[in-house]
């Protein structure tokens, strides 16, 4: 007897149709699974046998071939042992009832129960582009999947609900998100706790402000790591679309909580200086997003900036510069989101006290060697360099409560709207996505201030990379002040930020 059973599978960040064949025939007993799987699904044999026999139904003493097409796409994990189970119960006829409606997602353990999967909600997006109605997913991905109208996502603990319901016995209710429970995004932490940093705390409302890279420059214990960690704080509620798009990826890595459906806090990741350049990118031999593509539509706070390997700091480069990070491996190529904002925290020094000749015994030369470790086109794509100063006892007592995340948020959300509303038939969000022609249109200097970026141009050695971003600070700082005009003093305040990298790269 010959079956066919609906599934998705993964490849990258897209899911894909799966059909799920199945013919069981005359013959030697054999059970051979093809269709190109890795050895997760091979194992699925077992699973799926010990599963049958444990649940009390027959397993075919027969020849069972069963092939999970198309077959040039390879299939990973163990998410197919469901459709498998079903396939084999449908072709030795033990389900006599009509299935065609339905799709089937979830790894078995050895008695029938479904254990929880990776990458459920691109695979129910995916359901409804490919016009499957009813989709069963393990019990514990139900609410994951349950956001995307027009698919019934059905949950089951073990596969004797399934059979229960396709048979009238028990009907299992879809699963519908609850877009009213959703909760107002809070913080533990805010920028009022930060004393003194005014010149960085201002840096970084302007980054946040137009989704610029930033790097923080001072001693340790100056408040670099401190501030970094509250940068999410005065960035907008992500929008559902931001929503969905970060919720696939974390889907995919298998980081969502049991419960919940959407990622609806803007990422803060901050991975350790030893980091390989293969986990930052993603990769693997079965390839799973990396730590720039877990931070999509937030922030990657990378502290120590120069003590990264140079591998893992130059993969960073594509992906700043396109919002993608594209990965080649054996299996195919990968394409991942990875819009990010990057902030870099680093000392001045090896000892972290330069230019403090009382307490710094470093170098020249081991001064340069360090600071070399970030390249020329590694700073090009940082907008804005600051520095963060050490904050005297005295003035922890005496300091005056600073901004708060809240009035800084107020500023930053008034600033993203402007630039939504001016770019919202340009395809892009933010300044720092100006290029090309957007970037002369938005950002028109009057000849007087094109004589002020050229004598800055020149005279401090930058590339047109480094001119581009200044252009697109000055635009955010512009819109922060609630200027449609890129008056000359936020263009100078834009080169402020562009001339302490080279106070610390250029000539000692």
């Amino acid at each position: 007897m010959y079956s066919k059973v609906k599934s998705l599978g993964i490849s990258g960040i897209e899911a894909f149709n799966v059909t799920v064949e199945c013919d069981i025939s005359g013959g030697l007993p054999r059970f051979d699974v093809v269709g190109l799987p890795d050895t997760a699904v091979k194992e699925s044999r077992e699973r799926v046998r010990s599963s049958i026999k444990n649940c009390k139904l027959n397993f075919p003493v027969s020849r069972i071939t069963v092939n999970i097409a198309p077959a040039d796409i390879k299939k990973e994990g163990a998410i197919f042992d469901l459709p498998v189970f079903i396939a084999i119960l449908k072709s030795s006829e033990q389900i006599k009832e009509n299935i065609d409606d339905y799709a089937f997602l979830g790894e078995l353990s050895l008695d029938g129960e479904i254990r929880k999967a990776s990458g459920i909600l691109p695979m129910i997006m995916a359901a409804k582009e490919y016009n499957i109605k009813k989709v069963f997913v393990p019990f514990q991905n139900a609410y994951e999947g349950s956001v995307v109208d027009g698919v019934d996502v059905l949950p089951a603990k073990n596969v004797m609900d399934f059979l229960a319901h396709i048979k009238g016995e028990k009907v299992i209710e879809s699963v519908k998100y609850d877009f009213d429970a959703e909760e107002e995004t809070k913080y533990s932490v805010d920028f009022s706790d930060v004393k003194g940093q005014d010149q960085a705390k201002r840096a970084l409302e302007i980054a946040a402000a137009g989704g610029h890279n930033c790097l923080l420059i001072g001693p340790p214990g100056s408040g670099k790591s401190m501030l970094a960690k509250r940068l999410p704080t005065i960035l907008p509620d992500m929008t559902f679309e931001e929503r969905l798009e970060t919720s696939k990826v974390y889907s995919i890595a298998g980081k969502i909580p049991s419960g919940k459906s959407l990622v609806t806090k803007r990422p803060f990741r901050s991975p350790h200086h030893t980091v390989s350049a293969q986990a930052l990118t993603g990769g693997g031999a079965n390839p799973k997003p990396g730590e720039i593509s877990l931070a999509h539509n937030g922030v990657m706070f990378m502290d120590e900036f120069p003590e990264f390997d140079r591998r893992a700091k130059e993969s960073l480069r594509q992906p700043l510069e396109d919002g993608v990070v594209t990965v080649a491996r054996a299996a195919g190529t990968f394409t991942y989101p990875s819009s990010i904002m990057l902030v870099a925290a680093m000392n001045p020094c090896p000892c972290g006290y330069f230019p403090d000749r009382s307490r710094c015994r470093c170098s020249v030369g081991e001064i340069r060697r360090y600071r070399d470790r970030i390249s020329r086109p590694m700073l090009d794509r940082i907008d804005i360099c600051t520095e963060a100063f050490a904050v005297k006892f005295d003035d922890l007592s005496k300091a005056k409560k600073g901004a708060d995340s809240s009035s800084m948020r107020a500023s930053v959300t008034e600033a993203i709207s402007r630039q939504r509303m001016r770019y919202k038939d340009e395809g892009i969000l933010f300044n720092s996505q100006l290029k090309g022609s957007r970037l002369s249109k938005y950002c028109n200097l009057d000849q007087q201030k094109e004589e002020l970026l050229r004598q800055a141009f020149e005279s401090m050695g930058l590339s047109v990379r480094a001119r581009d971003r200044i252009l697109r600070v000055s635009r955010t700082i512009a819109d922060l002040e609630g200027s449609e005009q890129i008056k000359e003093a936020h263009l100078a305040e834009a080169i402020s930020y562009r001339s302490i990298d080279r106070k610390y790269w250029g000539e000692m």
